[in-house]
């Protein structure tokens, strides 16, 4: 154990340290005997464990002081599993259909203790690879970025509410930092992380390092990334950090959680749902072409958006006359000048949303860690061109992200590419 009380758990320990935590024991019955526990950790960061006994369940998450995946070579602060319980609990507060429950936090330990997603429920990603449709998915994910993003900004809180939450969540900033490094700096440069389906893509990787409109536009969406406290914003919302079945969606894992602009987060899971889209002819199969498939993907995209801008203005006209000091209604109150408001706020927000979406695409494609989408087809050939695609669109909808006045011409836009 170190100085400050932290020890890594494993299966065995964890079973005593289940046992010492009333908050925990209870939720088994108090029963340890049948007790059946599984490290299931497929992420970058983090041990998970399962843990299953015949009165009960629950998840155990545990922040490691390094990246995972990388080793204690790259080392990362525990703390962030205190900002993650935070979020949960926030996110949970506000959309509770959609966020696990948060039975336990230990902040010495940097352990939270949630729910259990039990079967049937998978990673979104792995749903999307298998060519799952879910038929609730952009209602549900629409539902759940309307509900954290519009009651945790300045749209609803007032500005002395508003800084004392930015004035705690500042304190994830390593995390912040990752993301400044891996998704804004990194792959705009030659960097010892980056890795790309080599030699298929190696020219487009150097093309991404010289192009310097590319340049300019991922350092005004750095900027704001980095100054622009909007909302509390998950900060990895892609499609890893979604759980579903066919009638439940789950959103998990904001341990990148900060304030934010809203627009991030919206972007990465629209950004990842592109991702699934160009995927898709890497698994085709003789009874599956995947063309039906990649259709309900582009509808489900436009979906969420449209479901998302729809339920957003819904909250804003429900609580226009609240506690909200972005929008002071004796500024506001003509109808006509209210209609220009909001249309230029979600005007600027698409195109805000489009911008982070397309640099969470590059990212992924050129640098340090990959989507199963395409590291899962197995022909490295035909895995390049899939991204070949996607890393192509990705560069024009950054560049060219405000010439979009709808979601439908993003949609249009793929197929064109297609």
């Amino acid at each position: 154990m170190s100085s400050d009380g932290f020890r890594p758990l494993d299966e065995k320990s964890l079973v005593e340290y289940i046992r010492a935590t009333p908050s925990l024991f209870s939720k088994l019955g108090s029963q340890l005997d049948d007790l059946q526990i599984k490290e299931v950790g497929d992420g970058n960061l983090n041990f998970v464990f399962i843990v299953v006994g015949s009165a009960g369940s629950f998840v155990i998450k545990q922040a490691l002081p390094y990246i995972r995946c990388i080793g204690e070579s790259w080392p990362m602060t525990k703390e962030r599993a205190y900002f993650e319980a935070m979020a949960l609990k926030e996110h949970g507060r506000l959309c509770p259909d959609h966020v696990p429950e948060v039975y336990h936090f230990d902040r010495a330990m940097s352990l939270i203790g949630m729910r259990y997603l039990e079967p049937p429920h998978i990673i979104l990603r792995k749903g999307l690879i298998a060519g799952v449709e879910y038929p609730f998915l952009a209602e549900h994910m629409s539902e759940y970025m309307a509900k954290t993003l519009f009651f945790t900004s300045l749209l609803y809180t007032t500005t002395m509410q508003h800084k004392r939450a930015v004035a705690e969540f500042c304190g994830n900033v390593e995390l912040c930092r990752l993301t400044e490094q891996v998704v804004f700096s990194d792959p705009y440069k030659v960097s010892q992380y980056n890795r790309w389906t080599s030699p298929y893509l190696d020219r487009d990787a150097e093309a991404i390092r010289e192009d310097n409109l590319l340049k300019l536009e991922v350092s005004q969406l750095k900027s704001m990334f980095c100054e622009r406290a909007q909302a509390l914003i998950h900060g990895d919302l892609h499609t890893g950090s979604v759980m579903v079945t066919h009638d439940s969606t789950q959103v998990i894992d904001p341990e990148f959680a900060f304030y934010g602009p809203m627009g991030f987060d919206i972007g990465a899971f629209l950004g990842n749902l592109i991702l699934a889209f160009f995927a898709q002819d890497g698994h085709v199969s003789h009874e599956n072409d995947r063309k039906s498939y990649k259709m309900w993907i582009l509808r489900t995209m436009e979906e969420t958006w449209n479901r998302f801008h729809k339920k957003f203005i819904a909250l804003w006209d429900e609580n226009k006359d609240g506690s909200g000091e972005a929008y002071l209604p004796q500024i506001y109150k003509n109808p006509d000048l209210w209609r220009i408001v909001q249309g230029k706020y979600m005007e600027d927000l698409l195109h805000d949303s489009l911008g982070f979406g397309a640099a969470k695409m590059i990212r992924r494609l050129v640098g340090v860690a990959h989507v199963e989408d395409f590291e899962s087809i197995s022909e490295a050939s035909k895995r390049a061109d899939c991204e070949k695609r996607a890393l192509n669109f990705a560069k024009m909808l950054m560049k060219e992200r405000r010439k979009f006045i709808s979601i439908s011409e993003v949609v249009s836009a793929i197929q064109q590419i297609e």
